[in-house]
């Protein structure tokens, strides 16, 4: 599951055979791995979390000397938003801790899936720093124009990275901005239709397939691009932020009262006259809906290049 659904290129048949040797071994009781999993219904794996355990030097916090890191979190695609990762990973920390006695816990977490961790007890930690050093430096070769040439995959470790997320902007039938109210975000309280980018998708997609899990609605196009949204990385996540906003359209009293919201994301729709969302949104917030309404009411494109995390 790993490598089907976290990582971003999936592993080849030798290296999914390398991990499995392995990783047998340390799942043993002696070993420093701990995994629990959900059965599908037809007997495939439908989530798991797995933790390795390494040694720290004892401290007041971990007097045992023990921490631990949630190496993988993974459902399968067509399971999700069934709880499964919450239960998997609520087992793991469980056993760890009570059997383990391991008291600190690292992980990465997604930006779709950081509520989720939030509210199990991590938190963000900006002194956090990561490198990945394969081999030496020598790997590198310089062109005659004194530029220096990396193998693919070294230079991808040295560029920004970036999260994308696609939204719908819609509106009722009197062009008063449609938004949902947040259960999981007080920084960001009242939001667009959207989400992030799952793997392999493309924006349209995205803002399809997330309009459908969110309000049971679903849009047929063709696109129509109102906005593109950029934001710098900040103290709360280390990855800038690229968004597309794209044109929902004006839905009926009809279609508003039949959206059907997913309790686990938003508990409230709600339309409002632009002027009137100022006082419920933060500056922020309230600057891209106003951008991205002026470009639907104008027909042109909007530029929101100032989303940074540290602004947010």
């Amino acid at each position: 599951m790993r490598s089907e659904h976290v990582l971003s290129r999936p592993l080849d048949e030798d290296w999914i055979r390398r991990c499995t040797h392995e990783l047998a071994p340390r799942l043993t009781p002696s070993g420093d791995a701990r995994a629990f999993v959900i059965d599908a219904p037809d007997g495939t794996m439908a989530a798991c979390a797995l933790g390795l355990i390494h040694p720290v030097l004892p401290a007041p916090a971990y007097s045992h000397g023990l921490a631990a890191r949630v190496q993988v979190v993974a459902t399968h695609p067509g399971l999700r938003r069934r709880g499964y990762a919450r239960a998997v990973v609520s087992a793991l920390l469980d056993h760890l801790a009570d059997v383990e006695h391991v008291t600190l816990f690292e992980l990465n977490a997604s930006v779709e899936a950081a509520p989720l961790y939030r509210e199990l007890g991590f938190a963000g930690n900006p002194a956090l720093m990561r490198m990945t050093r394969l081999g030496e430096p020598t790997a590198a070769s310089t062109a005659e124009n004194g530029t220096t040439w990396l193998p693919p995959q070294q230079y991808a470790e040295t560029v920004p990275k970036a999260t994308a997320f696609a939204c719908l902007y819609f509106t009722d039938e009197e062009d008063r901005p449609l938004q949902l109210h947040s259960v999981y975000s007080p920084a960001h309280p009242w939001q667009l239709v959207g989400g992030t980018m799952d793997e392999g998708e493309r924006p349209w997609d995205t803002a399809v397939r997330e309009c459908r899990e969110e309000t049971g609605l679903t849009v047929s196009g063709p696109p129509r691009l109102l906005a593109t949204v950029y934001g710098l990385p900040g103290a709360e996540w280390p990855y800038s932020t690229i968004g597309m906003v794209f044109d929902g359209g004006r839905l009926t009293a009809a279609q508003i009262r039949g959206i059907t919201l997913d309790p686990q994301e938003h508990d409230e729709v709600r339309v409002l006259p632009l002027t009137r969302w100022e006082a419920l949104m933060p500056p922020h917030d309230f600057a891209r809906l106003s951008a991205v309404d002026a470009a639907r009411r104008t027909g042109e494109a909007a530029y929101f290049g100032t989303w940074d995390w540290d602004n947010a």
